[in-house]
């Protein structure tokens, strides 16, 4: 399952998530997005909170939905970088993987507005890089 923060616009967000899909795929690893069979957003250049209008976006449906994705995935990789704020619900993300004892892997900066002591506690692994984050995934599942 590959999550990350929603702060930024769409097509940030998808062209990261796409890269990881077409390097772990090959091996077997299925990757989730919080944005799948969300195409209607794509117009967007910054996403919001929720979109009510869209049971799939309403609050509920995010909610639901990514809380499933968090508890039932093998591990969850969050991509930071670039972070302008902190995004509420990735932290949620967060919370929900570490409290099934799924495997977390943040990819941030230093200065980055979710580098805090809660946040850092609940990752396994901390990287600065997305080639590093793609790198450690790999280390976890895939067996050679």
């Amino acid at each position: 399952y590959v999550t990350g923060v929603q702060t930024c616009a769409l097509p940030i967000a998808t062209e990261w998530r796409n890269r990881m899909i077409g390097e772990l795929k090959p091996h077997g690893i299925m990757c989730y997005s919080p944005l799948r069979a969300k195409n209607y957003l794509s117009h967007l250049d910054k996403m919001a909170d929720q979109y009510p209008e869209t049971v799939l976006s309403s609050s509920r449906g995010i909610y639901t939905r990514d809380r499933w994705d968090a508890t039932r995935c093998d591990v969850l990789f969050v991509n930071f970088v670039g972070a302008t704020r902190v995004s509420i619900g990735t932290v949620l993300e967060i919370a929900w993987a570490d409290s099934a004892d799924r495997p977390i892997i943040l990819v941030m900066e230093e200065n980055n507005p979710h580098r805090h002591s809660m946040v850092m506690e609940c990752a396994g692994f901390v990287v600065a890089t997305l080639d590093e984050g793609i790198h450690i995934i790999k280390s976890l599942l895939i067996q050679e």
